[in-house]
């Protein structure tokens, strides 16, 4: 710690945010375990230390928030511009010691032949310097031949440094850290031995949540001690100092900026419910810090209240693992009856993924059926492999009322299961113009005023979001006082 800190300076401009991006040749070469290492070792230390996940990834969030002892972000640039992702790292980084940026699958993978939305176009929309984490099975001198082509590919990304993963024995780290130091011109500052225990339980949707995981603290103490044991924390360190100034056109940004809304009646403050729980965890922190901005916000879980808040405005439903959870969820029928009367009485209601999937009459796995909210008149079938996967674009329809119409809204979706038993008569508020939705034409099932739909939003992307959820909310507010005021009178 002593040697790290000493690298520390008190004068730096708020623009030197000390930070690399963990990049990798491709998915599965251990850059999470690796990252989630990294960052508990320099928590440990007494860093402040700062996570990002590039992409959309809730999952890999929250073990870096575990990890880290900080909210870890998403930095994502096909729904966030350059300079939201730049305003995100200096609002987050700022007063942070490092900051580490994960990246998602291999460095240069994206959405078209340019790369774009890749980890690639991160480290260079934040001129962010790239820590590469390769798998080192069955290669040594190949390594350098590979990091070379991936330094060559694109001169605007800056490899600094190698982390060797997955090493044999010491003479399988020596030539390999020779070859990679005398070809390639940079330090390897790891070498990572095989070990069965590094890993996290997955499922069909990637790790399981950290919340599920009864030794989460156990597992990232160990990890940190592996990557204290064999990565030079120190030269990390300084190769995180050295990054540049983040680029001229955050040079307009205000810290703790976010987007203006325009609301119905700034003098009523909603109160906004939140399933929260370790069923309902995929929520963007920036989603719940735009509506705590004009609405009282509150949590609660589906596995353990068993009625909703008194004086309720709307409530919010974020995606999640609903048929992991099915069974309890079921047994809270207490709950579910009081949601279905609500919603009914005319309750906003906004879910996403799993929330619409709870919201349907029932989850059917492979060997059971569970009732569910029984709200909207439908049922979720899970099913082996993704129904839908990958960045949508949605535009919405005039059957809604959360949007201004022909809005076109860029999100994400990632569901294993899918709509059935659908009734005839339910209309949809989105256009899938890319994405599946529910029938690979349209999503956002509307319902009096609830809206459901698969797909995910993030409120820096999508800021109409925030605005149609609040302004649902105050006017719910509005007629359910005009009514107490009718009663009382």
């Amino acid at each position: 710690m002593g040697i790290i800190k000493s690298l520390l300076t008190n004068d730096q401009s708020i623009k030197n945010v000390p930070r690399l991006v963990i990049g990798a040749p491709q998915g599965r070469s251990g850059k999470t375990t690796f990252t989630l290492g990294l960052l508990r070792a320099f928590a440990r230390q007494g860093l402040a230390v700062q996570p990002f996940k590039k992409g959309p990834d809730y999952i890999d969030a929250s073990w870096h928030s575990a990890a880290a002892g900080k909210t870890c972000r998403n930095l994502d640039s096909f729904f966030m511009n350059k300079t939201q992702i730049c305003s995100s790292i200096l609002d987050q980084a700022s007063d942070k010691q490092i900051t580490i940026i994960e990246g998602a699958m291999g460095l240069y993978d994206g959405l078209d032949l340019q790369g774009s939305s890749s980890t690639a176009e991160i480290a260079k929309v934040t001129c962010t310097p790239v820590l590469f984490v390769v798998d080192a099975t069955r290669m040594t001198r190949s390594i350098a031949a590979m990091v070379m082509g991936y330094q060559h590919f694109d001169p605007d990304v800056k490899i600094v440094g190698v982390v060797l993963n997955k090493v044999a024995r010491a003479r399988h780290e020596k030539v390999a850290r020779e070859a990679i130091e005398e070809f390639c011109k940079i330090p390897v500052v790891g070498a990572i031995p095989k070990d069965a225990n590094l890993c996290i339980p997955d499922r069909h949707l990637g790790l399981v949540t950290n919340g599920e995981y009864a030794e989460t603290e156990k597992l990232l103490d160990y990890l940190a001690d592996v990557i204290s044991e064999h990565v030079d924390l120190t030269k990390i360190f300084a190769l995180a100092q050295n990054a540049p100034e983040l680029p001229s056109y955050s040079e307009s940004i205000v810290l703790n900026s976010s987007p203006d809304l325009s609301f119905k009646n700034r003098s009523i403050r909603p109160k906004i419910g939140i399933i929260q729980d370790a069923a309902f965890s995929f929520y963007y922190q920036e989603n719940i810090e735009i509506l705590k901005r004009r609405a009282d916000v509150v949590s609660i879980s589906a596995l353990l209240d068993n009625q909703l808040p008194d004086n309720l405005d709307a409530l919010y439903i974020g995606g999640g693992f609903p048929e992991v959870f099915a069974q309890r969820l079921e047994a809270n029928c207490l709950l579910r009856d009081e949601i279905r009367l609500a919603g009914e009485k005319g309750l906003p209601i906004y879910a996403e993924c799993g929330g619409l999937m709870y919201l349907g009459r029932s989850i059917r796995t492979s060997t059971q059926n569970y009732e569910m909210v029984g709200l909207l008149p439908f049922d979720t079938q899970m099913e082996g492999k993704p129904q839908g996967h990958g960045y949508t674009i949605m535009e919405t329809s005039p059957d809604q009322l959360w949007f201004p119409d022909k809005t076109q809204i860029r999100g994400h979706e990632f569901h294993n299961s899918r709509v059935i038993n659908l009734a005839p008569n339910l209309k949809f508020g989105f256009k899938v113009k890319r994405g599946h939705g529910i029938d690979g034409q349209h999503d956002g099932l509307c319902y009096k005023n609830i809206f459901a739909a698969y797909n995910h939003i993030h409120a820096l992307g999508c800021p109409e979001w925030a605005e149609g959820l609040i302004n649902m909310a105050i006017l719910y507010s509005n007629t359910r006082w005009s009514k107490a005021k009718k009663i009382s009178g």
